[in-house]
This record gives C-alpha cells, structure tokens and sequence, in this order.
C-alpha cells in the first residue's frame, strides 16, 4: 500500500453501515439488506437484487470456481484489485455498484466521475486510484470506532482468522464472481435473465460454505437491493385497490423506522464512551466493587480458554 493511500479503518459488515456508506458515496435508490438463508422466500422478498455480497473467513484457494477473464476481454466489467486490506468491504459494494446498469440506481456524481476516470486503467490501476480515492476512503473512514486503548501491533499467524467480501453480478446475462485478490473477473457461466440470476450464485455460495466444518458460522450474506421506501411509493402511486394502498404504506412506514433506528445505532458505532466507561470504572472502584468483577471475569476468561483447549485437543 502507497503512503498517499492514507489508512483505511475496519468497518462492520452489517446492512444498516452499508447502506449509509452507499449513501455517503452519493449514490440514490439502493440499500443493503442482509440475508439468513439460501431459501427462495428470502430472496423473493428482495427483488430487484441487484448483486450479492458475500462474506467468509478466507482459507488459501488457489482454484477459482470459474474461468478467470484476462484483461483484454473484462474492459466492460468494472473490476480492481485490492491493494489495501482493510478495504475489501467498500471494494466489494463498488464492484456492484459500477457494474449496475439499473434505473433504480444512480451513481452520483462521485462515483460516476471516478468509474470514467479509471475507464481505460488495467485492474491494478484500477485498485490504486480506489485506494487514493480521498472521496471514498473519507466515507469509509467515517465509520470508524473510537480506540480506548493501544495494543502491541504484530503481523497476522496461520491460526489467526482472517475474513474476506467477495461480490456476485450478473452482467450480460453471465455470471461473475467480482474479487480484488484474483487476476481478474471469474466467469462463473450462463444465468437466468431478470431478478432470477441469483438462482445461479445460491448453489455457487452454498458450495464455498460447504468447504468448512460443521458448526462454522462466520458466514454473512448480503444483497445490494432498490431503495424499498422508493419502490414502494412508487407501486403505491399506481395502486387503486384500497387493500393494497394500505398494505404498502404499512412496508413504507417499517422502511422508515428501520431507517432511523440505523441511523440511530451507527450514531452510537462512532460514539467516543471512553469518558463515561472511566466514570463508571471510578463509581466501581469506589464501592469496592471493581476488583472482585476483575476477578470473576479472570476466571471466565480462564475457563473460556480451558475449554477451547480441550476442543482443539479433541479435534487432533
């Protein structure tokens, strides 16, 4: 990474974050809803979908689950490599965003001027102007949490975990796995035309969660949907059946709610609670109530640890 890239925070991977980090790009009428399985119901409720984001914990795969494109034939497919690792999150919502051709969906004028200005790049540029991007690593940014302490940095083991987002898109009818850690695009084959493309990606995502053991969890599913306040409004102003009318103004006001209450709780995200944890810290010591509370959660973190142990004992 360039040191005129500046540092890139890590942000949570999570529907209301990304839908308000869409909206700081400048982009209108999309959001991010977050989805718990691969039944059809879940993705039937969502239409239109316009890309999946998928994240996973990263295993080393050297074997992609298409043909992966080379760079003469992927010029209309807007894809960049990574080249800085905590960016990974925004880099996938940009690979759906600047590959959708919706009219649902505009780009904004930030976006749209940074797709034309890296046009023409090779995906390696193409990840260098998004890291130099002042525009969208100062949106990024801006979900980053406040740092109550500093710990001893250390470069990243085998054992640690390490996660990674990659996007599904369908352009041209086909089926692409967008990730900035590959060569290129990799064509994942033919889909269905219109919201059923997704019916290609689901046994494709299915496939790399079967990779892991039983009991993994770290999995998370996102979609890159219309705005649903908007699309609501607008099937409402075209409805005369009262039944229906009051139908939709019920999803427009749970649009609404939901809409606050992520505005609300990314609010507390960047909220500084150092001073008031300090206080309460104070409050407990004063009381004498402070070190026996150190104590016992010593304790739980000892028995934690005991039996994680004896798990991974079990397993070798």
């Amino acid at each position: 990474m360039a040191d005129s890239a500046g540092n890139w925070c890590l942000i949570e991977s999570d529907p209301g974050v990304f839908t308000e980090l869409i909206k700081k790009f400048g982009v209108t009428g999309a959001q991010v809803e977050e989805l718990w399985s691969l039944d059809d119901e879940h993705f039937d409720n969502l239409r239109p979908i316009h890309g999946l984001i998928f994240l996973f914990k990263w295993v080393q795969d050297d074997e992609p689950s298409g043909n992966v494109i080379e760079e003469s034939s992927s010029n209309k497919i807007f894809f960049a490599k990574q080249v800085i690792n905590n960016a990974c999150a925004t880099q996938a919502i940009l690979s759906v965003l600047l590959n959708c051709e919706h009219n649902d969906i505009s780009l904004g004028p930030n976006l749209e001027e940074f797709k034309n200005f890296c046009q023409s790049f090779d995906a390696n540029m193409r990840g260098l102007a998004l890291s130099n991007s002042n525009v969208i690593r100062e949106a990024h940014n801006s979900f980053s949490r406040h740092t109550f302490f500093e710990y001893d940095s250390r470069q990243a083991s085998k054992d640690d975990d390490v996660f990674h987002f990659v996007s599904y898109v369908p352009i041209n009818r086909r089926l692409y796995e967008l990730d900035g850690l590959k060569d290129g695009p990799v064509d994942l084959g033919p889909c269905p035309p219109g919201d059923q493309w997704v019916q290609a990606a689901k046994p494709i995502i299915q496939k790399r969660i079967n990779k892991y053991n039983e009991g993994e969890i770290h999995f998370n599913l996102m979609a890159i949907v219309s705005d649903r306040k908007l699309l609501y409004e607008r099937q409402q102003a075209n409805t005369f059946d009262p039944a229906e009318f009051h139908r939709l103004e019920t999803l427009i006001e749970q649009e609404t709610r939901k809409s606050e209450r992520y505005q609300m709780e990314n609010i507390r995200r960047k909220h500084n609670y150092l001073p008031l944890i300090m206080e309460l810290l104070k409050m407990l010591a004063k009381e004498g109530k402070l070190v026996p509370l150190y104590q016992r959660a010593k304790e739980r973190a000892l028995e934690k640890e005991s039996k994680k142990s004896k798990q991974e004992q079990k397993k070798n």
